[in-house]
């Protein structure tokens, strides 16, 4: 691989990547804050984050049919159309989060409860479910952006951005929860507002910098024709489906941890938090390569698209190696951080191990499969993705946790396999080139 070919696909990685770890880091942060207010309360936290999760799936899916057919403008020379998918897609986010948002609000009460038999994590987690609920229409606006702007390789206003956002996640975070500068103290309702906050402070901002770098390419001066506004429909609704079979499963997997009892629910909480510190740099890497991959499509150019997912996949590969040493070696130091009840801090020591020991398969799929959703394959993504975690995932982990009686390490021990395989067919499928076909 020449020293171009780094350059580039670090170019374009590292302002997502930065974007992305600022957001773990963030959600870590949160996550140490809730920590204070008790088990109850992070079990409370991660059941409804998981939830909210599950109901922003359907507009979270724009993102990558914005980025696959903005790509590929981009790579054709139609520079002065290349902002009309970002407006076709705000519109379609519009429709969808408007009605969602007062629906969900309405009916958090009546599920929560189905899912955790906790009565306290019950009482936090409805609360701070439905304020989530308010956010979904950020999320959209937010998400639909992200796709145009890693599309037109400008991720650096993505980063930008995502840094706005997490500092104010941060500052309202603390005055809402802790109740500071003369503020009511909220716990667990404070950590949600200041999320949902936070996620339109982006939006807005979001909105100002389109206004400033995408006018020329066409923002805000019109919809896309009928064809395009169906191809966004036809890449983003499978990885729409996609994500909302994945967050239900979040949901069905916390559900299981339940389960074994709430301190094994604070555990995965955290665990899933470490996990996407790794996993999200990952994702970096592959909308990085999706972009590529696009572009190269645009081009007509099939055998630069193949080569730039195993290119983009060797150094995201080297880069969560390294990143993953401490969690490897010293897991009860990083756990530390999260955990105070020291035997919650060892049941959760050896499934982090678990994580670290197979996250370089993991993300080297995840370059993959952002591969194949950047040449609008999502359709085969989505199918792959929903097999694996229902038909293999949770039934396993459900059979060896609560059935078998082997706890929390058998539970990550198939999530960490699971991840592995899917990786394996995902490298398949990017092998046999049958992406390189469609049209967008």
């Amino acid at each position: 691989m020449d020293q171009q070919r780094i350059k580039q696909i670090m170019g374009l990685a590292l302002p997502i990547i930065g974007g992305m770890v600022s957001q773990n880091v963030i959600n870590l942060v949160d996550t140490a804050m809730v920590g204070h207010l008790g088990d109850d309360a992070l079990a409370a936290v991660g059941i409804g984050g998981v939830v909210a999760f599950m109901s922003t799936a359907l507009v979270m899916g724009l993102s990558h049919g914005v980025q696959a057919i903005v790509a590929r403008r981009k790579g054709e020379g139609k520079l002065d159309s290349m902002a009309l998918p970002l407006n076709g897609g705000l519109l379609i986010c519009a429709l969808i989060s408007l009605p969602m948002m007062v629906v969900l609000y309405q009916l958090a009460p009546y599920f929560l409860p189905y899912l955790v038999d906790d009565t306290a994590v019950v009482d936090h987690g409805i609360p701070y479910l439905q304020v989530r609920m308010l956010g979904i229409l950020a999320v959209g606006i937010n998400f639909t952006f992200r796709g145009y702007w890693n599309g037109v390789n400008l991720s650096k206003l993505y980063m930008r951005t995502l840094i706005v956002m997490h500092i104010s996640n941060v500052i309202f975070n603390y005055v809402f929860i802790f109740g500071k500068f003369g503020m009511p103290e909220y716990g667990v309702v404070g950590a949600s507002m200041g999320t949902a906050i936070s996620l339109y402070i982006g939006s807005a901002y979001y909105m100002w910098l389109g206004y400033k770098y995408a006018r020329e390419a066409g923002f805000m001066s019109g919809l896309p024709d009928a064809k395009v506004l169906k191809n966004i429909v036809k890449v983003s609704l499978p990885t729409s489906i996609q994500n909302l079979f994945f967050a239900s499963g979040l949901t069905m997997f916390f559900w299981i941890v339940g389960h074994l009892g709430a301190s094994e629910l604070a555990a995965s909480q955290v665990l899933i938090n470490l996990l996407l510190v790794a996993i999200l740099p990952g994702l970096g890497f592959g909308l990085a390569s999706a972009t590529l991959v696009g572009q190269s499509l645009g081009r007509k150019n099939r055998e630069e698209a193949k080569q730039w997912a195993y290119d983009v996949g060797k150094i995201a590969v080297v880069f969560i190696m390294v990143l993953s040493i401490p969690a490897l070696v010293y897991p009860e130091y990083v756990l530390m951080v999260f955990l105070k009840d020291a035997e919650t801090l060892e049941m959760a020591r050896w499934p982090l191990r678990f994580i670290a020991a197979t996250i370089a398969f993991d993300v080297w799929g995840n370059v993959m499969m952002n591969s194949l959703l950047g040449a609008g394959d999502s359709r085969r993504v989505m199918k792959v993705s929903i097999l694996m975690q229902w038909a293999f995932n949770l039934p396993l982990a459900y059979v060896f946790g609560p059935v078998l009686g082997y706890g929390l390490l058998a539970i990550w021990g198939v999530q960490s396999l699971y991840r592995v395989l899917q990786a394996v067919v995902m490298t398949i499928f990017w092998a046999k080139e049958h992406w390189a076909d469609i049209e967008l």
